[in-house]
């Protein structure tokens, strides 16, 4: 079976001030994200995973802009971090739906609303195929690299480096043996699930993303998003 996790959680105080819930047009952000995924058929269900405070009202957003087979919308409680949320999201599975060595679950942030279909669908392809993938776009400026973030260590060669995105896909049985294999000082420190299987010797598949596939962190890149909107 085929998961599509939608990472919602946040630090924020309140609802108003995470991203995720900020409109975005005539919809909040996470509901544009939401609706990249719902029209996916390979997807069983459609995970989404906000801190415990806010589920009551982000069911009734669900309510509101997925009146119709909203049962394939599923809610419960986020990490303290990006991977004890994904960790969560496969307990969940496990418990509601049963979980094997063939289920994938496709994670994508709640922010990054203008994820194209075809992203989706080669994740979840290639995530049959290979068992993990990451989405990623090629570095479009230099990047440097500096140990003490004053002087210039080295400059990697640009035309191997690559910007990461999501969905990130997994299959998630393996995932969850790799997260447990880790200290807990290595679960603070490694907050992308896809450098566990790196550190492990397993291969991370490249999917291309889109220079549009945006994440809404700053306010200005609200103003991006409501641009894109009229594209």
């Amino acid at each position: 079976m085929v998961f599509g996790v939608i990472l919602a959680g946040g630090n924020e105080q309140s609802m108003e001030e995470a991203k995720q819930y900020k409109m975005l047009g005539s919809k909040p952000v996470l509901v544009h994200t939401i609706e990249k995924f719902y029209i996916h058929e390979k997807l069983k269900k459609i995970l989404v995973l906000c801190p415990e405070r806010w589920l009551d009202d982000t069911q009734k957003i669900m309510e509101r802009y997925f009146p119709v087979g909203k049962e394939r919308i599923v809610l419960t409680k986020s990490g303290d971090t990006r991977n004890e949320t994904i960790m969560n999201g496969v307990a969940f599975i496990e418990e509601h739906y049963g979980l094997d060595e063939d289920t994938l679950i496709v994670t994508h942030d709640s922010v990054r609303p203008f994820v194209s279909y075809r992203i989706i669908e080669e994740n979840i392809a290639y995530g049959l195929k290979y068992g993990v993938v990451d989405t990623v776009v090629p570095a479009s400026d230099t990047l440097v690299y500096s140990e003490d973030g004053t002087e210039i260590t080295s400059v990697p060669k640009r035309s191997v480096m690559y910007q990461g995105q999501t969905p990130q896909t997994f299959r998630a049985h393996k995932l969850r043996e790799l997260y447990q294999r880790l200290s807990d000082k290595e679960k603070t420190v490694l907050t992308d699930a896809c450098k566990i299987f790196v550190l492990n010797g397993e291969k991370v598949y490249l999917v291309e993303g889109e220079i549009f596939n945006i994440k809404i962190t700053y306010p200005y890149d609200l103003k991006v998003a409501e641009s894109l909107m009229i594209l």
